[in-house]
């Protein structure tokens, strides 16, 4: 079943204003990125990603790179090579050279863990100015899960069916009812003879499972680093359901540079001195231990599961 994107009044309207214009430019632009300009793309169930503006593609990057390193550069000529030498040897800064601003549509407690990352300018929705929408962020029963006896900021088993619909019913219940009593201490129907309360105080008995929105503009290299560690299996799902959409946008707007990502990146591995030292003795034909290797409990647990794959 597709999902459907969920826009208020006025959300629908700006989408309608700003699809109907259009600019000359002389610019490098991408035009699979031109496309989504003014298309928001569903995420949980009431959310959504779109692409507002971008700035900079693929060649942006080389040629970023090549007035940096000069001479230098033309012992790799070819773009993607070029590229893949650049994220290979972590040479970033040319990757900073394009931006990409969103508009997202986010449940207040995941933008409080996405704004954890500083390395972007946000601007988000102020309900001192306006009216939140009656909209909430319902997990599936298939995503409430107990919390890791192992992973302190984790979670474990899925619930049983029964409990978990249990779970989604209080849930549900207390969101409604907290909006509720928003729209009563807002008064903005005048239904009774009092002032409301400002809407910069009644805000705030809102749970963090409602809505927020903002604009979030990144440049590639940091949106890479958010997305290596948001886009990871190990990451909270609700927000790597919007980092899956993103790494879509990223294959789109730069695909050297998704490609060089994927590669350097996301399907790489990180090894400390110590597991490489362990590598290498394994390759020497020595039969290493957990005991004999020099590394912890825990160490060896991780370098082991990287290596299982």
């Amino acid at each position: 079943m597709e999902k459907v994107v969920h826009l208020n009044t006025q959300n629908a309207q700006e989408l309608a204003e700003q699809a109907s214009e259009s600019f000359q430019t002389r610019r490098a632009t991408v035009s699979a990125l031109e496309e989504m300009l003014y298309k928001p793309i569903p995420v949980l169930d009431h959310g959504f990603i779109r692409v507002v503006d971008y700035m900079g593609d693929d060649s942006a990057i080389v040629q970023a790179a090549r007035v940096s390193y000069g001479k230098g550069t033309k012992k790799v000529s070819e773009d993607r090579g070029l590229i893949n030498y650049l994220m290979r040897h972590w040479h970033t800064t040319p990757f900073e050279m394009c931006e990409i601003k969103f508009h997202v549509k986010v449940p207040i407690f995941i933008a409080r863990q996405w704004i954890r990352h500083r390395t972007a300018n946000v601007n988000e929705y102020s309900a001192r100015y306006s009216i939140l929408d009656r909209e909430f962020y319902m997990p599936n029963i298939e995503n409430m899960a107990a919390q890791s006896s192992i992973n302190h900021q984790g979670r474990g088993n899925v619930l049983e069916p029964q409990y978990a619909q249990k779970v989604l019913d209080l849930l549900k219940r207390d969101a409604m009812q907290a909006y509720d009593t928003y729209e009563y201490l807002l008064n903005e129907k005048g239904e009774e003879d009092r002032p409301g309360l400002a809407r910069e105080l009644a805000r705030m008995n809102l749970p963090v499972n409602y809505y927020t929105q903002w604009y979030w503009k990144i440049d590639l290299h940091n949106l890479m680093h958010f997305l290596r560690l948001r886009a990871d299996s190990h990451a909270q799902y609700e927000i790597q359901a919007y980092a899956d959409v993103m790494i879509d946008v990223l294959k789109k707007w730069v695909p050297f540079a998704y490609d060089a990502f994927m590669d350097y990146r996301m399907g790489a591995a990180v090894f400390s001195a110590k597991m490489l030292a362990v590598l290498r003795r394994r390759l020497s034909g020595e039969v290493v231990t957990k005991e004999n290797s020099g590394l912890t409990a825990r160490e060896w647990i991780e370098m082991e599961k990287t290596l299982e794959g």
